[in-house]
């Protein structure tokens, strides 16, 4: 693990956003590790130092203009407006429909065509927001130039089809239900997130 890796879980650690126990992700996977990213970001000073970290690496990967930041709601929200002071420019994000269970831009917000983006996120287990908010955006004519996570849980194994940074990479396994070891040994499944179980 690098030292930035260490650094951030660290502050994970340190502000009790770190979880062990039996959790249902927002990819509906289970896992005995959890990320909750609201304990670190609470704190306005610690999340700027973690958005400004993600800006800079986001420019290693995206050195030209951009335009906008984006995140899906809820759990990018704070980070990824971090992220957009840090580099300068707009944030907005994505919600998802009720109804129908796709993200999409509300609020007024909107993307002009050929406008530059990158999508953030707090923690990246399949890539499967992210990947929603690309579609969104490219959706309506805009570019995405990559990603990035305050933490990829994935090993750096999540696809989102940009290129992709997290300022630490984590193995934590992930389970689906008919598979999880924690639901075979009976132990409480709890649903931290901010999506409905």
């Amino acid at each position: 693990m690098t030292p930035q890796a260490e650094s951030v879980l660290e502050l994970f650690r340190s502000t009790g956003a770190y979880l062990e126990g039996h959790f249902r992700l927002t990819s509906g996977l289970h896992s005995a590790e959890y990320l909750q990213c609201a304990l670190v970001l609470q704190h306005p000073a610690l999340a700027e130092r973690l958005g400004r970290l993600l800006a800079q690496e986001l420019r290693t990967l995206a050195p030209g203009k951009i335009d906008l930041v984006a995140s899906p709601a809820l759990g990018g929200l704070i980070i990824g407006h971090e992220v957009a002071r840090s580099l300068g420019t707009r944030f907005l994000f994505t919600e998802r429909d009720a109804a129908t269970g796709k993200m999409t831009l509300r609020r007024g917000f909107a993307v002009a065509p050929g406008e530059t983006a990158v999508v953030v996120e707090d923690v990246i287990t399949t890539g499967g927001s992210t990947v929603d908010v690309i579609e969104v955006l490219r959706a309506a004519g805009g570019r995405v130039l990559a990603a990035g996570s305050i933490v990829d849980r994935s090993g750096g194994r999540a696809d989102v089809g940009v290129p992709r940074v997290a300022l630490a990479t984590l193995q934590m396994a992930a389970h689906h239900l008919q598979e999880c070891p924690l639901c075979a040994r009976g132990i409480p499944l709890a649903k931290p997130g901010s999506r409905p179980a």
